[in-house]
């Protein structure tokens, strides 16, 4: 994928219940789910009679340090980590939000993107409500504030009748902890056994590292409570086709994850393996664009019988650059995070291995800088289809104008990169991959067939929101994300776009 142009993913989210020192736990888990989210990270716990928050800007380890989760006390909490996606990158937009409600103290987290979000704000600012966020996510905690049930169950009940969209919630209130997932399934959410108690999370590497075994994913809209009796389930939503974000499968989701018993890690080398079945072509080496191609790269030499090799190296720590977007100096960034062994590649037939390509600006560099050490051939092969389409259920490419397959034949993004060859996995082979396929997963942002409608006017409203606060539009953002953003992998895990 491009640099730091990437798909960026909304939120990762945990909670805990039952286990002393919660907040330790918390922060464990946060750190596993750092790959979804590096602009803020947020802890909420409680004692039963006390509420304990600390939000903060940066990646958890900036946010937290043993003192600071030392001031968080109690047995349940709920954390979160956060990509903007909308609303800008601000403290005030960190998560947990906390209230003091007519109910008691009140913590929400949020991965997703609401799409009657206009309308209900408007609706409850009519009705004198005070936003101190520009996200959607604080108007789950607005309308479970104004619900007249007694159960916190009920008031979530209420709130989330009426949202539309994207939304998988951590909530702290009334001494239990709470997880609930759209009636479609979007964003995940997995449930888990800890020695004493329970826990959520949105991966299930989160629970291998607060030590808790996965019990089960929870199921789209379903609501789970994590209490002093044990744990509860509740169904109240009419049911409807599933429609999970199958961009989990293919890129976000880290590799060592589970979903509906399946290893993400094994789905992407199968992705591999397909696409070296549908375009196979001559070549001296398999060599993956590390990290995010390196998994399909696995299968695709498996299949194919052509050797895989570590042929580019990723640079794990880069960080912050003064280097401005000029396109010569994009070429010394592009160096600084992947560098090829010259040596080893002068002469040779190249297939390079990648899951996707957003807007092609620096994968075109890419493959400048090998064409300049003297690579013969450079083939290329993305195992997924192209993205035509935006997302509205939280990845960060909502501009058709962002993605280069929703102007440019394969072909033509084939001479833009100037490739001996490209080719992308079909949407028809990518289904039979994955388990559940179209009847499970959406492939809106390939197939444009939308789960779901955004309400008129939502994208308009959002990008005027951000300009309002001072934020470029999504459209404007993404040559400045290069150089906002730390690395993806490694100890500063930041985000890259393609």
């Amino acid at each position: 994928m491009d640099l730091d142009l990437r798909p960026h993913e909304a939120c990762g989210i945990v909670g805990v219940f039952g286990e002393p020192e919660a907040a330790r736990l918390l922060y464990v888990g946060l750190h596993s789910l750092q790959h979804r989210g590096q602009e803020s990270a947020g802890i909420a716990t409680t004692t039963g009679d006390r509420t304990f928050n600390h939000r903060g800007m940066g990646l958890v380890s900036e946010v937290f340090d043993p003192a600071i989760i030392g001031t968080l006390p109690g047995d349940r909490g709920i954390g979160h980590v956060r990509y903007s996606t909308a609303g800008s990158s601000s403290l005030r937009n960190a998560q947990p939000f906390t209230a003091q409600s007519r109910h008691g103290p009140l913590s929400v987290g949020h991965n997703g993107n609401l799409v009657n979000t206009r309308s209900l704000r408007a609706e409850l600012e009519r009705e004198g409500a005070l936003f101190q966020s520009s996200v959607d996510s604080e108007i789950i905690l607005h309308l479970m504030a104004r619900s007249t049930a007694s159960r916190v169950e009920d008031q979530i009940v209420e709130a989330l009748a009426q949202v539309e969209g994207a939304y998988s919630i951590v909530v702290l209130a009334d001494g239990k902890v709470i997880g609930a997932r759209d009636p479609r399934g979007f964003r995940p959410l997995v449930l888990g056994r800890t020695p004493r108690g329970s826990a959520i999370a949105s991966e299930s590497c989160a629970l291998d590292m607060v030590g808790a075994g996965l019990v089960r994913e929870i199921d789209p809209g379903e609501i789970v409570i994590l209490e002093e009796d044990g744990v509860r389930s509740l169904k109240p939503f009419p049911s409807v086709r599933p429609a999970a974000c199958v961009f989990e499968m293919i890129y976000f989701a880290r590799p060592d994850s589970v979903f509906s018993g399946v290893s993400v890690y094994e789905i992407r080398k199968e992705l591999g393996r397909e696409i070296a079945r549908q375009n196979p072509v001559p070549a001296d080496m398999v060599v993956p664009m590390p990290d995010s191609g390196t998994y399909a790269a696995i299968g695709y030499a498996q299949e194919s019988g052509i050797p895989f090799e570590m042929a580019v190296i990723r640079n794990h720590y880069v960080g912050r650059t003064f280097i401005q977007p000029a396109s010569e100096e994009r070429s010394v960034l592009v160096r600084l995070k992947h560098n090829p062994i010259r040596s080893f590649l002068e002469g040779k037939r190249v297939i390079i291995i990648d899951d996707s390509i957003v807007r092609g600006t620096t994968s075109r560099e890419r493959i400048r800088i090998l064409r300049s050490i003297g690579v013969r051939e450079v083939h290329m092969r993305i195992s997924c289809p192209p993205h035509r389409h935006p997302c509205h259920y939280g990845i960060d490419f909502p501009s058709p104008g962002e993605l280069i397959a929703s102007t440019h034949s394969v072909e033509e993004i084939r001479e833009f990169l100037n490739l001996d060859s490209l080719a992308y996995l079909s949407l028809e082979r990518m289904l039979r991959v994955i388990p559940g396929g179209g009847e499970r997963f959406c492939d809106a942002c390939f197939s444009g067939d939308y789960p779901v409608t955004p309400e008129a006017g939502l994208g308009k409203w959002v990008i005027e929101a951000e300009v309002s606060e001072g934020r470029e539009p999504a459209e404007r953002r993404a040559d400045r994300r290069v150089f906002a953003h730390r690395d993806r992998t490694g100890p500063e895990r930041r985000k890259s776009h393609a």
